[in-house]
């Protein structure tokens, strides 16, 4: 059974993006790239809503890559290597690799891929994580706060309508000043 986990980078006031939807802020150094890229190597399916599908979709072209440092690289592997589902009414076609699209967010299904997974999932996308916190299916979380205030945004987590109980598993600092905070469900 897999577990399903929501990774995040986040502001320290908690926002994925800022008010203009601009997320440079967010960039990791080589530090707290080479981490993700470890935690990212344990999952076997990502759950995307649309807009992040299209942001991470970069990773697909290896010429986005040529040139870059190994770590950069080595995420790029990490993706290829990993199946993934796009939420969407409006997609017409994914453009990646490994990649199927599915019109409705389904949580049964969900419940059923978490059931029968070899590996672990990670879900990706504020607002797609919101509907499966909501549902009860997200069983981590990984948030990296950057040390930064944006004042406003897309927020990182649901503000309204959802209680859920936490224990911290692990935390690390970067020499950045980034926080990483691993957190289950208890």
């Amino acid at each position: 059974m897999g577990k399903l986990i929501y990774s995040a980078i986040a502001s320290l006031d908690g926002y994925i993006e800022d008010d203009r939807g601009k997320f440079d802020w967010a960039a990791p150094d080589e530090d707290v790239h080479a981490f993700v890229n470890d935690l990212e190597r344990t999952i076997g399916t990502y759950l995307f809503g649309r807009r992040m599908y299209e942001t991470m979709a970069f990773w697909e072209n290896p010429t986005n890559v040529a040139g870059a440092p190994a770590y950069v690289r080595e995420f790029a592997d990490v993706w290829h290597a990993t199946d993934k589902v796009v939420y969407s009414k409006t997609l017409r076609a994914v453009t990646t690799a490994r990649t199927r699209l599915e019109r409705e967010f389904d949580p049964e299904a969900v419940r059923t891929l978490k059931a029968t997974a070899d590996r672990d999932l990670g879900i990706g996308g504020a607002e797609l994580a919101a509907q499966a916190i909501a549902a009860g299916l997200v069983d981590e979380y990984h948030l990296f706060l950057v040390p930064v205030l944006v004042g406003g945004g897309k927020s990182a987590l649901p503000r309204t309508g959802v209680r859920v109980n936490l224990e911290l598993v692990a935390q690390r600092r970067f020499r950045n000043g980034t926080v990483y905070l691993h957190h289950r469900v208890r």
